[in-house]
């Protein structure tokens, strides 16, 4: 059986923007760019189409959304101030690394994230003194779905070689995390069942 781990909220807690469109406006501003009057309204529109499930990569949509506005930025730019922006102060939830090696010494271990915004789950991983500790590392923007979406959970399966059938998903959101249960696997949920109790219960039957 393999374990796959949700990041933020679960082994992990992060100090995100209070406001992510005013932050990635001042990380633009210090890169030369020319940010529009009416910024907050375009960072807030659709300017990417995709599929239900998709993710979106932040500076893909920074970027369409400065062109909506006549504003013409590289990719290479909206990408380097998405990450300036949201570049994290990140606390190891209580248990973490332990539940991480105790599902590691029962089979593969990965970790599997939603996250829109490149490096932003290696510098979490690094911070938390995470780095190393899994077979396989999946995200959103990697892969190119959101859980709860399907296609997530078999990403990460597929990268632990194993299907979603054989996978058991520790995560502290049930409307994402618990899509695991729709891809054939098992949940268990850290708002129910601390990180230091999660052994035990990756031992239990389901």
């Amino acid at each position: 059986m393999a374990v796959t781990f949700d990041l933020f909220g679960t082994l992990v807690d992060v100090e995100y923007p209070s406001d992510p469109a005013e932050a990635v406006a001042r990380a633009l501003e210090s890169r030369g760019v020319a940010v529009p009057d009416d910024w907050h309204v375009a960072y807030g529109e659709r300017h990417v189409e995709a599929p239900a499930g998709a993710e979106v990569p932040l500076p893909a949509h920074v970027a369409r959304a400065l062109d909506s506005r006549g504003v013409d930025v590289t990719e290479n730019a909206a990408r380097h101030a998405v990450i300036a922006a949201f570049d994290p102060d990140v606390t190891r939830r209580n248990g973490a690394a332990e539940a991480v090696r105790g599902a590691a010494e029962r089979g593969p271990v990965g970790l599997l994230s939603n996250c829109a915004v490149p490096e932003l789950v290696p510098r979490t991983l690094i911070r938390a003194d995470l780095r190393g500790e899994f077979d396989a590392v999946t995200t959103s923007v990697g892969c190119g779905w959101r859980k709860p979406n399907s296609s997530a959970f078999e990403a990460a399966a597929e990268a632990l070689g194993t299907s979603t059938a054989g996978l058991i998903h520790v995560g502290d959101d049930t409307d994402t995390d618990g899509g695991i249960v729709a891809a054939g696997g098992r949940f268990v949920d850290v708002t129910e069942t601390p990180l230091t109790e999660v052994v035990a219960e990756l031992e239990a039957e389901p």
